[in-house]
C-alpha cells in the first residue's frame, strides 16, 4: 500500500527566514580651519550639510568644545536625522561608525548598535578625543581634520 503526504508517519517540513532590509551610506564631514574654532563655547556647534542614507535626511554636530560643561575640552560629534520637510519618515532605526578619514579600513573610533531616531534626535558622543590629543594626533594636518561617519540604515523586516 503506497503513503501519501499526510498520512501517519510522515515528517512534513517548511522552512522561512526573516531578513533585514537594509541602505548603507557615509558622509565625510571635514572641519577646515580647526584653530579658528577654537574660541568656540561649549554647546555651541557647526552643522554639516545635510545628506542622505537609506532615504532619511541626516546631518552631522560638531562641538569643537564639548557639548556639555562636562565634556568641556572634547571634540563632541553627534549625527541627527533630519526632518524637516514632510515627504519623509519621522522616524529611522540605524547602525553608524565614526572614524577619522585616515583610519578608514582600521577599526572606527566608535561603532554602535542599531539606535532609534527620531525627529531632530542625535546620537553621538560626548567625549570623542580631547583638543589635546586631536592636535598632538596624525589626524590634524594643515590646521584640518576629517571624520567619516558611516550610516547603516534598518529599512524594514521581511519574511523570506
Amino acid at each position: 500500500m503506497a503513503r501519501t503526504a499526510g498520512s501517519s508517519g510522515d515528517l512534513l517540513r517548511s522552512s522561512s527566514s526573516i531578513v533585514a532590509e537594509t541602505s548603507r551610506g557615509y558622509h565625510i564631514l571635514k572641519i577646515d580651519g580647526y584653530s579658528l574654532s577654537k574660541g568656540t563655547p561649549t554647546g555651541d556647534y557647526l552643522k554639516s550639510h545635510p545628506f542622505t542614507v537609506g532615504g532619511h535626511r541626516w546631518y552631522i554636530r560638531y562641538y569643537h568644545n564639548g557639548n556639555t560643561p562636562q565634556s568641556a575640552g572634547f571634540v563632541s560629534i553627534f549625527l541627527h536625522l533630519d526632518v524637516e520637510t514632510e515627504s519623509i519618515a519621522n522616524s529611522a532605526k540605524a547602525r553608524y561608525q565614526l572614524r577619522f578619514v585616515d583610519d578608514v579600513g582600521e577599526e572606527p573610533v566608535r561603532s554602535e548598535a542599531v539606535s532609534s531616531f527620531a525627529r531632530n534626535e542625535g546620537w553621538g558622543y560626548h567625549e570623542l578625543i580631547t583638543r589635546d590629543d586631536l592636535e598632538k594626533s596624525k589626524h590634524l594636518k594643515d590646521d584640518s581634520f576629517a571624520i567619516r561617519c558611516d550610516i547603516l540604515v534598518l529599512n524594514e523586516f521581511r519574511a523570506k
